[in-house]
Order: structure tokens, then sequence, then C-alpha cells
């Protein structure tokens, strides 16, 4: 263990720099969780009132905070489902392209979004989706009147779904096609020797050993069901569809930033902190067990 020991040390000094930086940003603050405790005043600091587990009890109380759960997870699950579902499908669809540079063409162009942060989409959406934009352009070719997909509460849920499965659905390929270039072409010429039509190959030969890779990146993903993806909503929803678009992360922006309601937007975000943690430690458990992934 001394001679692994040594031969690891220079990784174990390159790790230092960025475990200060973790323990000053994300364990030091800590300290603050202890806001959710007490009636926050800014001039008493950490010696305001303490109030024990009311603020946690006033937020149960609020119908606004069932229906912030609601929605975090009616989105999640579906961004989930389609981030799963539409990678898997362009990478087989790309798979049978055989030219590579339209291939690698292709693979290029859906990748980019992911690369560009939600406040230049927020820009490109507010352009498409606006009365006179292409969606609506398109539209008006068929009769149909401008429709305000970001400010109709119930359309509003699907736009942030569609278009969050649009800018991220490239990684999925990408690595859907690194698991598919793993498979033995071998199979597909047993499979073209006794009949199989290309069909019958993916149902039968491509997507079961697609699975174990589908199921691991299903399973990682469940740590992210309470994370609807704050920077989306943030810069595209309006006080017109918080019914239906407001999420635990806004929600607790709302209150703890806006609102000044330091202690309730601190009980809101412990609370979602503490269930994510579960989340992702049953994830990672699920992993293993189902995939046999492991980090450590």
């Amino acid at each position: 263990m001394l001679r692994k020991w040594k031969q690891q040390s220079p990784y174990h000094l390159m790790l230092i720099p960025s475990l200060v930086l973790v323990f000053i940003f994300s364990y030091i603050p800590f300290y603050g969780l202890i806001i959710a405790f007490q009636k926050y005043n800014p001039g008493l600091g950490f010696n305001s009132p303490w109030v024990g587990w009311d603020n946690f009890a006033h937020i149960f109380n609020q119908p606004n905070f069932i229906r912030t759960i609601w929605n975090t997870l009616y989105m999640s699950a579906f961004k989930i489902v389609g981030g799963i579902v539409v990678p898997v499908i362009f990478a087989l669809l790309l798979n049978e392209v055989l030219h590579s540079g339209v291939k690698r063409t292709f693979q290029t162009l859906v990748y980019i979004p992911n690369f560009l942060s939600w406040v230049i989409m927020a820009g490109i959406m507010l352009d498409i989706l606006s009365a006179n934009g292409i969606v609506n352009t398109f539209l008006g070719v068929f009769g149909i009147q401008p429709i305000s997909f970001l400010g109709t509460p119930s359309l509003f849920p699907w736009t942030m779904i569609v278009s969050d499965i649009w800018k991220g659905f490239g990684f999925g390929t990408v690595v859907y096609l690194a698991a598919l270039t793993s498979i033995d072409p071998g199979l597909y010429e047993a499979a073209v020797i006794d009949g199989a039509k290309r069909w019958k190959q993916t149902i039968y030969i491509t997507l079961p050993l697609l699975m174990p890779t589908i199921v691991l990146m299903t399973v990682l993903s469940l740590g992210n069901v309470l994370n609807a993806g704050f920077d989306q909503i943030y810069n595209l929803y309006s006080p017109v569809v918080y019914q239906t678009g407001d999420i635990i992360d806004t929600y607790v922006y709302r209150l703890g930033i806006q609102q000044a309601q330091y202690s309730i937007g601190t009980a809101v975000g412990l609370f979602k902190s503490i269930i994510s943690s579960i989340l992702v430690a049953v994830s990672y458990i699920l992993a293993y067990r189902v995939a046999g992934y492991r980090i450590f």
C-alpha cells in the first residue's frame, strides 16, 4: 500500500487545489443553513430568533409550494424521458448514414446547442417563438393564428420540455453512437445470412446491446428529478405562467432574493437539497446494481 501511495501521490497533490475550492465554496456555506431554522433578520445576522421547524411548516401549508413541486416533477420527468428516447432514435438513424462526411456534419450540428448557455438560447427561443417568428410564420401558412408559446400557461411547460430536449439531445447522441461502435459487426453479418432485414437487426441486436447504456443514462438522470432547469425557466418565464412554469429553484429565488424572505427561501432550498441528495445516492446504487457502473 505504501508503494501504491507513492505512485499515486502526484495525482493526490493535483487534487488539493480543487478540494480547497470545494471546501471554501461548498462546505463552509453549510453554516448558513441555520437560517432555515430562524426568523432571519439581516440586522441581527445569525443571532436572529430561533423558530425551529416553523419555516418548514409554513412552506408546506402554502398551495404555491405544492404546485411548484408538481411542476418540477412534471417537467423533469418528461425531460428525462425525452432526453433518453430522442437521442437513441437519432443515434440509430445517424448510424445508418454511410457517408462519413454527412454523418459528422449532422453530429456536429445537433451537438452545437449543447455548448450554448440558456441566456443565449433564451434569445434564440424568443425570436423563434415570437408572433413574427419562424414557428408562427410556418403555422400561418396553414391559416393558424399566432400562438404565444411562452405566454400561455398550458403550453409553457411543453415549450420548456421540447426546447430542453432540443438543446441537450446532441450530447446523448454522441454517447449512444459511441456505444453503437462497440457492437460486433459479426452479429449483423450472421443476421443477414439468416435473412434479417435492418429493422429486425435493430430490434434483436442493436437495441438489446444498447440497453445497458440506456439503463445507465436513465438511472443517472434520476438524481436530477428536482432540477427542472433554473437557467432555462428563469430566462423564459413570466408572471403570466407562474402557475404552470414555476419550479422549486425559481420559487426559492423569488422568495429569498426578490422578496427578501431569507428564512423561507433557505428552508425550501434545504428541503430540495436533502431530497436531491437521497435521489443521487439511490441513482448511483441502482446504476451499480443494474448496469455495473460505479464511481469508486
